[in-house]
Protein backbone atom coordinates (compact mmCIF):
# COMPACT_ATOMS: atom_id res chain seq x y z
CA UNK A 1 0.00 0.00 0.00
CA UNK A 2 1.44 3.37 -0.66
CA UNK A 3 2.02 5.32 1.83
CA UNK A 4 1.27 10.07 0.91
CA UNK A 5 2.82 12.60 3.11
CA UNK A 6 0.42 15.22 2.63
CA UNK A 7 1.86 18.76 3.49
CA UNK A 8 1.13 22.33 2.51
CA UNK A 9 0.95 26.08 3.13
CA UNK A 10 -1.37 27.28 5.97
CA UNK A 11 -2.36 30.07 3.04
CA UNK A 12 -3.90 27.14 1.16
CA UNK A 13 -6.77 26.29 3.19
CA UNK A 14 -9.73 26.16 0.84
CA UNK A 15 -9.23 23.04 -1.51
CA UNK A 16 -10.42 23.66 -5.04
CA UNK A 17 -11.72 21.20 -7.26
CA UNK A 18 -8.48 20.39 -8.97
CA UNK A 19 -7.14 19.40 -5.61
CA UNK A 20 -10.03 17.65 -4.03
CA UNK A 21 -9.86 15.34 -7.61
CA UNK A 22 -6.22 14.31 -6.25
CA UNK A 23 -7.36 13.82 -2.69
CA UNK A 24 -10.62 11.50 -4.54
CA UNK A 25 -7.34 9.56 -6.38
CA UNK A 26 -5.52 9.13 -3.08
CA UNK A 27 -8.82 7.30 -1.98
CA UNK A 28 -9.90 5.51 -4.72
CA UNK A 29 -6.12 3.71 -4.31
CA UNK A 30 -6.39 3.04 -0.96
CA UNK A 31 -3.08 4.95 0.23
CA UNK A 32 -2.43 5.23 3.28
CA UNK A 33 -2.63 9.47 4.16
CA UNK A 34 -0.19 10.83 6.51
CA UNK A 35 -0.79 14.07 7.50
CA UNK A 36 -0.20 17.02 10.05
CA UNK A 37 -2.57 18.81 12.55
CA UNK A 38 -1.91 22.33 12.02
CA UNK A 39 -4.85 24.54 10.81
CA UNK A 40 -5.22 25.79 7.83
CA UNK A 41 -4.06 23.23 5.11
CA UNK A 42 -3.81 20.23 7.65
CA UNK A 43 -7.66 20.76 8.92
CA UNK A 44 -8.61 21.49 5.60
CA UNK A 45 -7.55 18.37 4.01
CA UNK A 46 -8.30 16.53 7.72
CA UNK A 47 -12.01 17.53 7.08
CA UNK A 48 -12.57 16.15 3.53
CA UNK A 49 -11.08 12.70 4.56
CA UNK A 50 -13.65 12.99 6.79
CA UNK A 51 -16.99 13.83 5.21
CA UNK A 52 -15.44 11.24 2.72
CA UNK A 53 -15.37 8.97 5.75
CA UNK A 54 -11.80 7.84 4.55
CA UNK A 55 -10.21 5.88 7.31
CA UNK A 56 -6.76 5.05 5.87
CA UNK A 57 -5.67 8.17 7.98
CA UNK A 58 -2.26 8.92 10.29
CA UNK A 59 -2.03 12.09 11.99
CA UNK A 60 1.46 12.85 12.94
CA UNK A 61 2.15 15.68 16.06
CA UNK A 62 3.77 16.86 18.39
CA UNK A 63 3.39 16.65 22.06
CA UNK A 64 -0.41 16.99 21.46
CA UNK A 65 -2.57 17.12 18.66
CA UNK A 66 -4.10 20.11 17.44
CA UNK A 67 -6.45 19.07 14.90
CA UNK A 68 -7.79 15.44 14.45
CA UNK A 69 -10.72 15.65 12.73
CA UNK A 70 -12.07 12.35 11.99
CA UNK A 71 -10.60 10.91 14.83
CA UNK A 72 -7.52 8.46 13.57
CA UNK A 73 -4.39 7.10 14.55
CA UNK A 74 -2.21 9.39 15.97
CA UNK A 75 1.50 9.41 15.66
CA UNK A 76 3.11 11.44 18.31
CA UNK A 77 6.42 12.78 17.19
CA UNK A 78 9.40 14.07 19.95
CA UNK A 79 11.25 16.99 19.40
CA UNK A 80 15.06 17.31 19.38
CA UNK A 81 16.20 18.83 22.67
CA UNK A 82 15.63 22.75 22.88
CA UNK A 83 13.78 23.10 19.27
CA UNK A 84 11.56 25.65 18.85
CA UNK A 85 9.21 27.01 16.21
CA UNK A 86 10.43 26.07 13.22
CA UNK A 87 12.95 23.13 13.96
CA UNK A 88 9.92 22.16 16.33
CA UNK A 89 7.69 21.26 14.02
CA UNK A 90 10.23 20.02 11.24
CA UNK A 91 10.89 17.31 13.66
CA UNK A 92 7.41 16.26 12.63
CA UNK A 93 7.39 16.86 8.52
CA UNK A 94 10.85 15.36 8.76
CA UNK A 95 9.29 11.93 10.17
CA UNK A 96 6.09 12.19 7.99
CA UNK A 97 8.56 12.61 4.53
CA UNK A 98 10.59 9.45 5.92
CA UNK A 99 8.43 6.95 6.15
CA UNK A 100 6.00 7.90 2.99
CA UNK A 101 7.03 6.79 -0.24
CA UNK A 102 5.63 9.84 -1.70
CA UNK A 103 4.60 13.18 -1.07
CA UNK A 104 1.61 15.23 -1.92
CA UNK A 105 2.66 19.32 -1.09
CA UNK A 106 0.37 22.15 -1.30
CA UNK A 107 2.37 25.12 -1.85
CA UNK A 108 1.78 29.06 -2.01
CA UNK A 109 4.92 29.55 -3.40
CA UNK A 110 5.96 31.12 -0.45
CA UNK A 111 6.03 28.33 2.90
CA UNK A 112 9.69 27.18 4.10
CA UNK A 113 7.77 24.43 5.47
CA UNK A 114 6.16 23.06 3.07
CA UNK A 115 9.04 23.46 0.26
CA UNK A 116 11.71 21.67 3.61
CA UNK A 117 8.89 19.04 3.23
CA UNK A 118 9.46 18.77 -0.52
CA UNK A 119 13.30 19.11 -0.38
CA UNK A 120 13.15 16.13 2.42
CA UNK A 121 11.11 14.16 0.34
CA UNK A 122 13.25 14.30 -2.93
CA UNK A 123 16.16 14.21 -0.81
CA UNK A 124 14.71 10.34 0.15
CA UNK A 125 14.16 9.83 -3.69
CA UNK A 126 10.84 10.03 -3.51
CA UNK A 127 8.69 11.56 -6.16
CA UNK A 128 6.34 14.92 -5.00
CA UNK A 129 3.47 16.41 -7.22
CA UNK A 130 3.55 20.19 -5.89
CA UNK A 131 0.21 22.05 -6.41
CA UNK A 132 1.62 25.46 -6.79
CA UNK A 133 -1.38 27.73 -5.75
CA UNK A 134 -0.79 31.19 -7.43
CA UNK A 135 -0.77 28.88 -10.97
CA UNK A 136 -3.53 26.44 -9.57
CA UNK A 137 -1.66 24.03 -11.28
CA UNK A 138 -0.01 20.52 -10.16
CA UNK A 139 3.38 20.04 -11.14
CA UNK A 140 5.74 16.25 -10.67
CA UNK A 141 9.06 16.39 -9.19
CA UNK A 142 11.26 13.74 -9.51
CA UNK A 143 14.90 15.38 -8.57
CA UNK A 144 16.46 18.29 -8.58
CA UNK A 145 15.86 19.79 -12.03
CA UNK A 146 12.27 19.46 -11.40
CA UNK A 147 13.03 21.33 -8.27
CA UNK A 148 14.47 24.00 -10.50
CA UNK A 149 11.46 23.77 -12.80
CA UNK A 150 9.36 24.52 -10.33
CA UNK A 151 11.29 27.01 -8.78
CA UNK A 152 11.36 29.10 -12.12
CA UNK A 153 7.31 29.52 -12.01
CA UNK A 154 7.60 31.38 -8.77
CA UNK A 155 8.95 34.87 -7.79
CA UNK A 156 12.89 34.98 -7.62
CA UNK A 157 13.45 36.64 -4.66
CA UNK A 158 11.26 35.03 -2.73
CA UNK A 159 13.04 31.31 -3.92
CA UNK A 160 16.81 33.02 -3.48
CA UNK A 161 15.23 34.39 0.28
CA UNK A 162 13.89 30.44 0.51
CA UNK A 163 17.22 28.53 -0.17
CA UNK A 164 19.07 30.97 2.09
CA UNK A 165 16.71 30.28 4.71
CA UNK A 166 17.09 26.28 3.86
CA UNK A 167 21.05 26.10 2.68
CA UNK A 168 21.73 23.47 5.31
CA UNK A 169 18.85 21.31 4.07
CA UNK A 170 19.56 21.88 0.44
CA UNK A 171 23.84 21.70 1.37
CA UNK A 172 22.32 18.29 3.08
CA UNK A 173 20.62 16.16 0.79
CA UNK A 174 23.13 17.93 -2.38
CA UNK A 175 20.02 19.99 -4.12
Amino acid sequence: MTSVFIGGSRAISKLNDVIREQLDNLIMKRCAILIGDANGMDKAVQKYFAQKRYSNVTVFCMDHCRNNVGGWQTRPITAPPKAKGFEYYAAKDAAMAQEAKCGLMLWDGESRGTLNNVVNLLGHGKKVLVYLGPHKSFYKLSNEEDLDALFARCDQNTIQDLKRRLEPQLRLHQL
